[in-house]
């Protein structure tokens, strides 16, 4: 129980501080908004909110998932016990959501303040296309989910936690932010998109936008086969 807890807080932390983020840059009234943020701020902040998380969930030497893609494709690849996985992902899903829902409560005022229109929409917790594509949705997050998690195992060897390895995790989602991740807003992990994605849809947010259902599969699929393909290709070599 305390592997399920260290995840269930360590994506906890990450979406606190990822969908933060999204809400400081967003909403009205905010500061942030007023200073003109742009990618890099979306791209860094999340970088240092995955380091972060990956912290906490090391605290109770969990292995620092947080990502159901990544403890499916360790236990395809070996690395990982099967009999482990669904309390994962479970507690990562949960604390997704529950860290969506800390970012609710402190920026409520800032969500009276902001139509939908106006920037209150799905895109402040989940991701979304640029360019409204299925296929090419779907091969995006596949192709940026494989070179994430082929990277990470170069730099962790399957061991994500200790020393200055989270601050590495954290650089490691910055470059494939920058490099991959403008055409789906690079999800990587479906815990991440559906938990926020749900809070969304379910909480009793003012002058919300719709949920984008109709999306939510492709960070869910795409991040699941592009991880098991990594760590299939390391395995192979």
């Amino acid at each position: 129980m305390e592997k399920y807890l260290g995840e269930f807080l360590g994506t906890m932390v990450l979406m606190v501080f990822g969908n933060g983020i999204g809400a400081s840059i967003s909403l009205n009234k905010s500061l942030a908004k007023g200073f003109s943020p742009n990618w890099f701020t979306v791209v860094f902040g999340w970088g240092l909110a995955v380091t972060l998380g990956v912290y906490t969930a090391g605290f109770y030497n969990t292995g620092g998932h947080l990502n159901p893609a990544v403890t499916i494709a360790f236990a395809v690849g070996g690395i990982f016990p099967w009999e482990q996985v669904v309390g994962y992902i479970i507690a990562q899903i949960l604390g997704a959501f529950v860290g969506a829902a800390i970012v609710v409560l402190f920026y409520y005022p800032h969500f009276k303040e902001t139509k939908a229109e106006e920037g209150n929409s799905v895109g402040v917790f989940a991701t979304g296309p640029a360019i409204q594509n299925p296929a090419f949705n779907l091969l995006s997050e596949i192709v940026a989910t494989f070179f994430f998690i082929f990277a990470l195992l170069m730099i962790t060897h399957g061991e994500i936690t200790p020393g200055l390895t989270p601050l590495l995790v954290g650089f490691l989602i910055m470059a494939v932010g920058l490099s991959l991740g403008s055409t789906t807003g690079f999800a990587l992990n479906p815990a991440r998109d559906f938990g926020p994605r749900l809070a969304y849809a379910l909480l009793p947010v003012p002058n919300k936008g719709d949920a984008n259902w109709a999306y939510a599969w492709v960070p869910i699929v795409g991040p699941t086969i592009g991880a098991v393909l990594a760590v299939l290709a390391v395995n192979a070599m």
